[in-house]
């Protein structure tokens, strides 16, 4: 009597890292390093050298940072060690000895680190906003200042619109990859702002890498930030808002440019950039 037995080939969802896909359909550090770069040297009129990400999860953004130019350095901080060790192994030592090298990461609350002082930090991809009280959120800017030149920046970014407080999906495609991007905003809580979100990838072979990240944070406001960087310091706070062309849809689309302004027509969505200057 003979016998066979099939070994069920692996799901692409069971064969991906999430990671990867996050990187790829999330992340845009070669635009973000640019917006810094830029804004930067027009505020201060000479180039950014040091910088430090927080919540900097896989370092992505370090990397980028460090690419760019030779004198730049960076220091990532998170506290999640596993993140920040698939970071140390995917993209950091791909990179090379020399760009290793000026990268720091370190394990710890982003509020604990204000040495050494550099010239911006950054907080991207709304995580600050798991801080959810004024306290909380005014003394991770305090914290945040401390750890800032005499001339420095912090740079975050902030969404928002007409759509951000509703239950609803949003797919989008990964160029290069069998995958389809899902934001999920889950719920949100109108009495205390208090909002949850889910990333999912859906695949081509039909499988599913369900809640590959989720979130518990604030939906701040933009009055809320600056008001709170102020209380905590900071002597000037300026928002750039991104530049939208029409497609001829009834929808208006991102061109990455932004600019700076105090009074904007609301939108559905939007994505913009926060910059306190010390």
């Amino acid at each position: 009597m003979s016998s066979t037995s099939t070994r069920q080939k692996p799901s692409l969802a069971e064969q991906a890292d999430r990671h990867v896909l996050y990187q790829k359909s999330v992340q845009a550090p070669e635009a973000e390093v640019e917006f810094m770069d830029q804004t930067f040297e027009a505020l201060r009129g000479r180039k950014a050298l040091s910088m430090k990400e927080d919540f900097c999860g896989t370092a992505y953004l370090a990397v980028e940072w460090c690419k760019s130019d030779p004198a730049r350095t960076a220091i990532g901080v998170d506290i999640d060690k596993p993140t920040l060790d698939w970071g140390l192994r995917h993209n950091i030592a791909p990179a090379g000895t020399d760009i290793a090298g000026r990268i720091t990461l370190i394990e710890s609350d982003v509020r604990d680190i204000t040495e050494p002082k550099v010239d911006i930090t950054c907080a991207f991809n709304f995580s600050y906003c798991l801080f959810e009280t004024r306290d909380q959120l005014r003394q991770y800017f305090e914290q945040a200042r401390k750890g800032l030149k005499e001339d420095g920046l912090l740079v975050l970014d902030l969404f928002g619109g007409t759509e951000c407080e509703d239950v609803l999906e949003e797919e989008t495609e990964i160029e290069g990859e069998p995958a389809t991007y899902i934001w999920e905003q889950v719920s949100f809580n109108p009495i205390d702002h208090h909002m949850e979100c889910a990333i999912h990838f859906d695949f081509d072979d039909g499988s599913r890498l369900d809640q590959a990240f989720t979130y518990a944070w604030r939906l701040w406001s933009i009055p809320e930030i600056r008001e709170l960087l102020e209380e905590a310091g900071f002597a000037k706070v300026r928002i750039y808002w991104e530049r939208y062309e029409d497609t001829g849809d009834e929808e208006l689309e991102g061109t990455g440019e932004y600019y700076e302004t105090d009074e904007v027509e609301n939108q559905e969505s939007w994505m913009i950039y926060i910059v306190a200057e010390v």
